[in-house]
């Protein structure tokens, strides 16, 4: 869809319509707090199954449960352990409660949102990053040799840990509070044919499409296409939609995703 360079712990990438985007990279110190954080969030979790789940055994102790226990609670850590990040990271656009703590996101090598795919694949691969336990020996030796900060599972997931740079493009605040100069709604971009099934998409949500898309050509184009990819990126995490990324613009994809709403709803109330 677009390139990208790395360059002095930023990543540049340009988007379809020729707009460079300026990512920073995650710093070392930033992820290790996040992960520590999500670890923390972790072992908690297994501490609390272990309390329950000697409880529900009528023991003191690990040497006190039942097979049946000691069967869920291994069963329980695994799925603790492996899918944590996963989910999180899927479900959260590319954020766990330590990257969302710190406003860290991981996104695809070329901006785009993660998928499953690239959720599960970089974080299967944690347990290689994280040798020998628990120092992240491999990952952090991984993250200091490639061009853009990437440990093991980023490489192979084609995946970046970036920063949120908010400062780059305008707040929400400032671009929806501000009285509007056009109302006019009209197709600046060919339309983006993705699809998806846009039901789940509320009210709210079509608001604040709507609302950007009206007043966008108040805004610098820079920071217009900052705020495209701001108010796109939470919507292409929830419908998850298939479409061409040789003809994918942000902007576009918005436009076409207002008008199939605005079709769809026409005669409810």
């Amino acid at each position: 869809m677009s390139a990208a360079i790395a360059k002095e712990e930023t990543l540049i990438i340009e988007t379809p319509e020729r707009v460079s985007l300026h990512f920073a990279l995650a710093s070392i110190g930033n992820r290790f707090l996040a992960c520590a954080f999500d670890h923390a969030l972790q072992t908690l979790m297994i501490g609390l199954l272990y309390i329950v789940l000697v409880n529900a055994a009528n023991g003191l102790n690990f040497g006190d449960m039942s097979k049946w226990a000691i069967v869920l609670l291994i069963i329980g850590v695994f799925v603790i352990w492996t899918s944590y990040f996963v989910l999180f990271e899927w479900k959260w656009n590319g954020q766990t409660p330590g990257k969302r703590w710190l406003k860290l996101r991981v996104i695809r090598e070329d901006g785009r949102p993660i998928t499953f795919w690239e959720a599960a694949v970089r974080n299967l691969l944690r347990i290689f990053d994280i040798q020998p336990l628990p120092f992240y020996s491999i990952g952090l030796i991984s993250v200091f040799v490639s061009a853009r900060d990437q440990r093991v599972g980023d490489l192979f997931a084609g995946t970046v840990v970036v920063r949120e740079r908010e400062a780059e493009a305008p707040t929400f605040d400032q671009v929806f509070g501000s009285p509007v100069s056009d109302s006019a709604l009209r197709r600046s971009f060919r339309p983006v044919e993705f699809t998806a099934n846009i039901s789940s998409i509320k009210e709210r949500e079509i608001e604040v499409v709507e609302t950007f898309l009206r007043r966008r050509w108040d805004l610098p184009d820079h920071a217009r296409m900052w705020m495209a990819w701001r108010v796109a990126l939470p919507i292409l995490y929830k419908l998850r939609p298939a479409y061409d990324i040789k003809t994918f613009t942000y902007e576009g994809f918005l436009e076409e995703l207002l008008h199939r709403y605005m079709a769809a709803n026409r005669f409810k109330k």
